[in-house]
């Protein structure tokens, strides 16, 4: 693998750090010093620059997102598409994938999943609504930041949906885990596929585990396509029935079951917000194929087709043995056979008896779906005694079907010929008399401004949702759905969503602290101070402390901060035992010839002892201690040269009243005797000595016939060098 660490990318971006590796491209972490931010790049593996389609789906990523601006959306700053380097510059990310959240979690609370799927919904619906299909939606390509927020990442193999999109013919794209089947069967896909993924990863997020798993990418895909998903409440039955629905509903394998948007799959979930306890009516729980007689030659055919083999271990068999009596061996196996089959035959008798005498399983109260599509709902349907039997979830949209007119039914859902209960609600959608208008922009204004805006252009139904953040000011709007910039019927709901504190959350839990109290002694206290408000106590680490074993010193999210609701609270106690850390201490030498001894004592004890080479030069120590502050001196040939105070209970050591004392040096008295007083003069302050007496009269010219101290002694420079001379 190529790496950039180190390098300067066109002048600009510093590369500093791997923090990802894909499939086709590594993601750096990198300054960049134009604009003074950190930043993302992720450069295409040098392996593929000479692969167009490798170039394409890089290209095809930036284009991608390069045109998204949305909250919940990674954002482009820059991109490069140089023959021997191409790069994608985005917004760095502090925080952790989906996936690892879900990992350490292992079942995410419910309301932080709709939290979350919330906002996955409103960056796809921005994406969709720009005619952009991600087709990769999965755990590990959204990002969960510290503030719960989410960026939905890596849009390396969207398409714009006006084009033809398929996804098994194109080397394994996306998670198999996660895609639809119509994306498993290598079909034209579109913004409904993001839609089944979406429904995916919610699945995982309130249960825990993948709605399929094999030890085989192929085995998944199977059954993508064949096998229905264990229902989430069977698996966690804290969940309520209608996010199970709403879950369900969008991993529908039929298209046309599924949200036909996520902005449908959005209102879904804002009314199950508002109500909990609310369930839903879909058509999806309508069984479409009931079961149908055929005669004995039409079994004949199906028994004599192959099966589709998968994951068949091949028996092995002994050519010796393979044609061995096969009469006697069928006579041995049909008895057994007869006898399982009569067996089971009672069995099912039984159990359709009992369910006939003591449920209503048998009672078949459903009637028939009408058809209404093409009616005009004011007219012919509205108030019509003859839809007395059901309830009606009326849309009015825009058509591109020119066989129907305004006022008109042009989708229902159920569909007619469908059987279902009396009383039961049909969705439905009816052509809208309003004109198409673009939504003005509205982001960044203030809410009672923005309304204003929506009316003039006719937009007159708005429905205002907050949105809890502290990354825009309170009242702002921060996005509409439908987008802004989009053409939408006069008649649509405007979705504005408005920034609200993050404090003011209703889902969200104020922490308390538990700083000071001893988890030793206190660890039911502790762990019921979190339970209390719907939190959780998290790992337990030691660290080195002066305070008492047991004590707690710190916690992973601080007091009154709110969290949302399940999250984890990590705390670190104190082992009773003071950290150490290291300071370092430096003063300057004296000039000597000869080496000197330094001794230096830390509180009054010896630390250490070094022979030093004085030349001048700045000498520096590093002194490690626990947790006190104590008084540093050090002595260089017996006299005090630097002194401190040293605190060990701080990292690193604190240094303070550091003080240096020039000292006096020893060196050797120079040999002066026979020489002139004015040369012994001479000679001697040129070796430093300048304190000279003499003992009795003298003349410049006399010689010196005695000194004191003898030459070669050791002295310092300002002791007094007595000459006698004659």
């Amino acid at each position: 693998m190529d790496t950039y660490v180190g390098k300067r990318l066109d002048g600009r971006y510093e590369i500093r750090e791997i923090i990802g590796v894909g499939g086709m491209a590594v993601v750096y972490k990198a300054y960049d010093n134009i604009d003074d931010r950190i930043v993302a790049i992720k450069i295409l593996k040098e392996e593929f620059l000479a692969n167009e389609e490798f170039r394409r789906r890089f290209k095809n990523e930036s284009k991608a997102i390069a045109v998204l601006s949305h909250p919940n959306i990674v954002k482009v700053y820059d991109v490069s598409f140089g023959d021997r380097l191409q790069y994608i510059v985005m917004e760095y990310i502090e925080g952790i994938t989906l996936k690892e959240y879900i990992e350490q979690q292992k079942v995410i609370n419910w309301k932080e999943a709709v939290h979350f799927t919330t906002q996955i919904l409103r960056a796809l619906q921005h994406a969709h609504d720009k005619g952009i299909v991600h087709r990769d939606v999965k755990p590990q390509n959204i990002m969960l930041l510290q503030n719960g927020n989410i960026k939905v990442t890596d849009f390396g193999i969207a398409r714009f949906s006006r084009g033809e999109t398929r996804t098994m013919n194109e080397s394994a794209i996306g998670s198999v885990h996660y895609i639809s089947p119509e994306q498993a069967r290598g079909e034209i896909t579109d913004d409904k596929a993001d839609i089944y993924s979406v429904g995916v990863v919610l699945y995982e997020m309130i249960t825990g585990r993948l709605p399929f798993e094999s030890d085989s990418a192929v085995s998944v895909a199977i059954m993508q396509l064949q096998n229905e998903a264990v229902h989430p409440r069977e698996i966690n039955p804290q969940i309520p029935v209608g996010l199970e629905q709403i879950t369900l509903r969008a991993m529908q394998k039929n298209v046309k079951d599924r949200y036909q948007s996520a902005a449908e799959m959005l209102l879904d979930l804002d009314e199950f917000k508002r109500n909990p306890s609310v369930k839903f009516d879909y058509s999806y729980f309508v069984d479409k194929e009931p079961t149908q007689f055929i005669s004995q030659q039409e079994a004949a055919k199906v028994i004599a087709t192959p099966v589709a083999k998968t994951h068949v271990q091949p028996v092995q068999i002994d050519e010796e043995d393979e044609y061995d009596d096969d009469d006697s061996v069928q006579n041995r196996v049909l008895p057994i056979l007869v006898g399982v089959a009569s067996a089971l035959l009672a069995v099912i008798v039984i159990i359709i008896i009992v369910l006939a005498l003591f449920t209503d399983i048998f009672k078949n109260d459903k009637i028939e779906v009408p058809d209404l599509l093409g009616k005009d709902y004011a007219t012919e349907v509205e108030g019509n005694k003859k839809y007395a039997d059901w309830e009606f979830d009326v849309k009015y949209v825009t058509s591109t079907d020119t066989k129907y007119q305004g006022g008109q039914i042009c989708k229902q859902s159920p569909y007619k010929g469908a059987k279902a209960k009396k009383g039961s609600v049909i969705k439905i959608e009816v052509v809208s008399n309003g004109s198409q208008v673009e939504i003005p922009e509205v982001n960044g204004l203030e809410l009672g401004t923005a309304k204003q805006e929506l009316i003039s252009k006719g937009f007159v139904n708005t429905k205002v949702v907050p949105e809890y953040t502290d990354d825009y000011k309170e009242g702002l709007v921060i996005s509409t759905e439908p987008a802004q910039g989009t053409k939408a019927d006069t008649s649509t709901m405007i979705i504005i969503n408005v920034a609200a504190p993050a404090k003011d959350n209703p889902d969200l839990k104020e922490v308390p602290s538990v700083v000071g109290l001893n988890y030793n002694k206190d660890k039911a206290d502790i762990e019921e101070y979190f339970s209390s408000v719907n939190l959780k106590l998290g790992t337990v680490k030691e660290e080195d402390s002066k305070e008492p074993a047991g004590t707690v010193i710190q916690q992973s999210i601080d007091a009154k901060e709110k969290v949302p609701a399940g999250t984890k609270v990590d705390i670190i106690i104190s082992s009773g035992k003071a950290p150490s850390s290291t300071g370092t201490i430096s003063f300057t030498l004296p000039v000597s010839p000869d080496d000197l001894e330094l001794k230096i004592y830390v509180g009054n004890e010896l630390y250490d002892t070094k022979t030093l080479n004085c030349n001048g030069s700045k000498f520096s120590y590093k002194l490690t201690g626990s947790g006190e502050t104590k008084n540093v001196v050090c002595k260089l040939d017996g006299q005090t040269i630097y002194t401190c105070t040293i605190d060990f209970s701080t990292d690193p050591a604190t240094i303070t009243n550091a003080k240096e004392t020039p000292i006096k040096v020893r060196v050797a008295v120079p040999n002066v005797v026979g020489k002139t007083v004015a040369d012994a003069k001479q000679i001697l302050n040129s070796s430093g000595f300048t304190n000279i007496k003499f003992a009795g009269e003298y003349q410049d010219t006399d010689k010196v016939i005695a000194m004191m101290p003898i030459a070669g002694t050791k002295a310092y420079t300002t002791d007094a060098i007595t000459l006698v001379a004659n």
